[in-house]
């Protein structure tokens, strides 16, 4: 049963998968919001330039109904006709067609934010045209919905279209009668409220339409909880190859760490839990500073190496077990432990003193067996 959940479209599709879906170019549509926007924007530029639309109607009418009885026998000036007659309609309608064109690159706007330029789109792709996908999308819930909405939207548009030719009947006949200055703008206006009809039927349609469209787009893309997964792994990485990762890098800062150990000054240990190498450069440091710490396997690694390479081993354990609480590898000794540790450096200066001078008979110098801890600093003993 888990393995069934986890294979079930469930989870909402994530911003990775919407960009890819973007990129393939598959972004939510709705047809309907567009004839609305075109309709709408037609009505408002009927409305708006209709002063325009009567004047240059009129030329339009004029010129395409008067002919003079020479220019029938012209036939330059019958193309010249033509080509002028042609010219005042394009004028006529260009606010018009201005005006739907940008409604139209608007929708795409409204529904995403944007344009979505895709070149995998323009892709040939062979499965496009398979007859087999082809009958299954005409047979499909998809194609049945859309079936539905087309007779619905067939009966409500055909009703708001009736609607308005039966009440403006009277008044669209009595045109015939009127001259063509009173019947071009009472036409006009006619054709404006039929406009209006159409273009709140369309509205409707487009409230119902919307929403449908936007939950059809997102719930297929809709992901399984597996492939959340396996999308997590690659924005972030496979963890066992993440922590395969951080082991090589601890490795290589432990070996990195190891390699101080034989420059240090002096090991310090709790005797056997801890152990911190100190080095003091007065040169280049303000303060004595821990180039390598570590616990139980670590600070036995230390001691040895140590040993190995003839570095003074001190136990002093609440001062150990401080140094490894409070001071990170490659950082100076803090202002509180100064005093604790200026005893530990006396006394390897007096033996660096000592071991230079051995043959004159000095006696080694004694070394520390306890020093001052601030309280709070030390952790606790764990011997």
């Amino acid at each position: 049963m888990a393995e069934d959940s986890d294979l079930e479209k469930t989870e909402s599709p994530s911003s990775r998968r919407l960009e890819q879906a973007r990129e393939e170019g598959q972004t939510p549509q709705s047809r309907e919001l567009m004839a609305f926007l075109v309709m709408a924007a037609g009505a408002g530029g009927l409305w708006m330039f209709s002063g325009w639309f009567v004047r240059h109607g009129e030329n339009v009418m004029r010129m395409g109904l008067t002919l003079d009885r020479q220019e029938a026998f012209d036939t330059n000036a019958l193309g010249m006709n033509l080509l002028a007659l042609g010219t005042e309609a394009v004028t006529t309608l260009a606010p018009f067609f201005l005006a739907t064109m940008v409604a139209a690159l608007l929708t795409p706007v409204l529904l995403t934010g944007g344009w979505a330029f895709s070149p995998k789109a323009l892709t040939f792709d062979l499965t496009k045209i398979d007859p087999l996908k082809g009958i299954k999308r005409m047979i499909s819930w998809q194609s049945i919905a859309e079936m539905v909405k087309g007779i619905l939207k067939t009966l409500l548009l055909g009703g708001v279209v009736w609607w308005v030719i039966s009440h403006e009947r009277d008044n669209l006949f009595a045109l015939l009668s009127q001259p063509l200055e009173t019947a071009l703008p009472a036409f006009g206006k006619m054709l404006l409220y039929a406009f209006v009809g159409f273009v709140a039927g369309l509205a409707v349609i487009a409230l119902i339409d919307v929403p449908f469209q936007l939950w059809r787009y997102y719930a297929g893309l809709k992901m399984t909880k597996e492939e959340v997964r396996q999308e997590m792994k690659e924005l972030e990485g496979d963890p066992q190859l993440k922590a395969r990762i951080r082991s090589q890098q601890r490795e290589i800062s432990r070996r990195r760490m190891m390699s101080e150990v034989p420059k240090a000054d002096v090991v310090v240990t709790n005797p056997t839990h801890f152990a911190v190498a100190l080095k003091y450069d007065s040169t280049k440091m303000g303060a004595p500073q821990v180039v390598a710490k570590g616990m139980n396997l670590v600070a036995q690694k230390i001691r040895e190496l140590a040993a190995e390479n003839n570095v003074p081993v001190i136990e002093l354990p609440p001062l150990a077990r401080a140094l490894h609480h409070h001071v990170e590898v490659g950082a100076g000794v803090p202002a509180s432990l100064y005093t604790a540790v200026a005893e530990v450096m006396a006394y390897i200066y007096q033996l660096n003193a000592f071991m230079a001078q051995s043959a004159r008979g000095l006696l080694p110098p004694t070394p520390p067996v306890a020093v001052a801890v601030p309280e709070g600093l030390d952790p606790g003993a764990f011997d």
